[in-house]
């Protein structure tokens, strides 16, 4: 089967379930509603012209100035018929996504690490804990408004044997930058050339 073909099965099934879809990179983009992802899904990997039976990866993306914020992209393999697809989902920071996790089991780590990474809530999801970062950790380390600096930082404790948080310390050396351009030269190098120059 083409991915032509494809295309058209996908759109002839699920004509009420899909928003869209195209092919890009040989792989077809399929658009669907947050309510109607787990049904084609199933009807992906079951359908006999289709067999997407191995869950590659589910992918997030954070749009921070959109109103529907986060995408969802799930990546799917069909051995049998050498094919790949894409169903992605758009939603806002409220909504909650139906776990995939009774269809495709891999699934599990996959959701518990978007979940971690983003804070994007799982429906029904047998273990929905933090999976990278720490059970203390506040934020989401891939969400664009997650601050990049700060008053404290993240080290483990060889003493404590766990991850704490503690006030940054900075040498106020460290605080006092200059800000020259580089190809100026800093201070310290132009004083030394005065110097040399009046040696002359």
């Amino acid at each position: 089967m083409s991915l032509e073909d494809l295309n058209k099965l996908i759109n002839s099934e699920l004509t009420t379930k899909i928003v869209a879809s195209d092919i890009k990179n040989q792989e077809i983009l399929v658009n669907v509603k947050i309510e109607n992802l787990y049904s084609t899904l199933l009807f992906l990997k079951t359908n006999e012209n289709c067999k997407f039976k191995q869950l590659i990866d589910i992918l997030g993306a954070d749009y921070p100035n959109s109103e529907n914020r986060f995408k969802m992209y799930y990546l799917l393999l069909s051995h049998e018929k050498n094919l790949r697809v894409k169903i992605m989902i758009q939603f806002n920071i409220e909504e909650r996504i139906p776990s995939i996790t009774k269809l495709y089991p891999s699934a599990n780590w996959m959701e518990r690490e978007v979940f971690d990474m983003y804070g994007i809530k799982f429906k029904n999801h047998p273990d929905m804990r933090r999976i990278l970062t720490d059970y203390g950790f506040n934020g989401h380390p891939l969400r664009k408004d997650f601050p990049l600096t700060g008053f404290k930082e993240v080290r483990y404790s060889e003493k404590d044997k766990k991850v704490i948080y503690e006030p940054v310390k900075l040498e106020q050396d460290y605080r006092n930058f200059d800000f020259e351009s580089p190809w100026e030269g800093t201070n310290y190098i132009k004083e030394a050339n005065k110097n040399i120059n009046n040696n002359d």
